[in-house]
């Protein structure tokens, strides 16, 4: 019987994987309809889980990409908290929505232009520079601020938060989360820049060889990863309504355990949209149980760590097994 080839094996891995998170929050949804069945399966309460998940969730889409590349990003929360302040200024609410909106798209994407020129064509260490960029964006998020709440008086800007807004019931920041993920699905498993992505994860000397240019890659990368951030901090201008330098705290932690819990890989050559989007609603859904059960936040952190620690294991094993 021939063996089978790395690709299938890794597929059959992912969909072994994917189907267990699956299960985990059917598991989840069953502990939350148990213990606050008025509460947790409420239809309001459902949006509210969609909807804070689709925050750190489309921060998450970015960050499976940079780890995929064998890379990552420390700098996604302070990004987001820097892109939301600058968006909500009273010198940028004066453009309405699409000031806003640019502003906050723009600033993300600014942010994560540095990130990639400083990793590709810099040659920091990408730990080394967003971590460099986590302080200066949180420092520069205070100073615009001082220390200050934003808050947002377009309408335009506050009504998509309002049920008013909802298509078909499905909040529509809910609806940016899903067109997101597509888009980051085609793009990781149906495009070259996605195979590219997990070549240069796998083996970036051997992309190199095979004509990829890493450099570049990996600068779009990072360009991506804040172009997701700051599409995440219009989203949660919109859920807050307001802009804080507290913002994203954090959310590079959540987003790194939710793709790893998924299935991409810490050391890269590996990723999945799926399953970072399954790790995302895993977390959410956690958060959202324990505070209906009035847990403490530092029991909710203490589950979080038992899984990401439990996730790495597993995949430690599963790649020393060659399953």
């Amino acid at each position: 019987m021939a063996a089978k080839s790395p690709t299938i094996r890794g597929s059959s891995r992912l969909d072994i994987r994917n189907l267990s998170l699956l299960g985990v929050l059917a598991v989840l949804i069953a502990v939350g309809g148990i213990t606050r069945p008025d509460q947790f399966l409420d239809t309001g309460n459902l949006q509210l889980v969609l909807t804070q998940a689709s925050v750190i969730g489309v921060v998450t889409v970015g960050m499976t990409f940079v780890i995929t590349s064998g890379g990552i990003d420390l700098s996604v929360g302070a990004i987001v908290a820097l892109a939301s302040v600058w968006a909500t200024t009273v010198a940028t609410q004066e453009y309405g929505f699409a000031g806003i909106l640019f502003t906050a798209v723009l600033v993300g994407t600014a942010c994560g232009l540095v990130n990639g020129v400083l990793i590709a064509y810099g040659r920091l260490v990408p730990f080394i520079a967003t971590l460099a960029m986590l302080a200066a964006a949180r420092g520069l998020a205070l100073q615009i601020t001082e220390g200050r709440t934003q808050m947002v008086t377009v309408n335009s800007v506050l009504d998509l938060g309002l049920p008013d807004a909802y298509v078909l019931g499905i909040p529509p920041l809910v609806l940016v989360f899903a067109v997101v993920t597509v888009i980051g699905w085609l793009l990781l498993n149906r495009t070259t820049f996605g195979r590219r992505t997990v070549a240069v994860g796998g083996n970036a000397e051997a992309a190199r060889l095979a004509g990829i240019d890493v450099r570049r890659q990996r600068l779009y990368l990072y360009l991506l990863s804040g172009l997701c951030c700051g599409i995440a901090a219009f989203l949660l201008i919109v859920l807050s309504g307001s802009g804080q330098n507290t913002n994203g705290n954090l959310y590079e932690l959540d987003a790194i355990a939710a793709a790893i819990i998924g299935g991409t890989l810490l050391t890269g050559g590996r990723g999945t949209i799926v399953g970072s989007v399954l790790g995302v609603l895993v977390f959410t859904t956690i958060t959202n149980i324990f505070a209906l059960n009035n847990l403490q936040s530092d029991v909710q952190q203490i589950a979080k760590g038992a899984i990401i620690v439990a996730a790495v294991l597993v995949q430690r094993r599963t790649a020393h097994d060659g399953i």
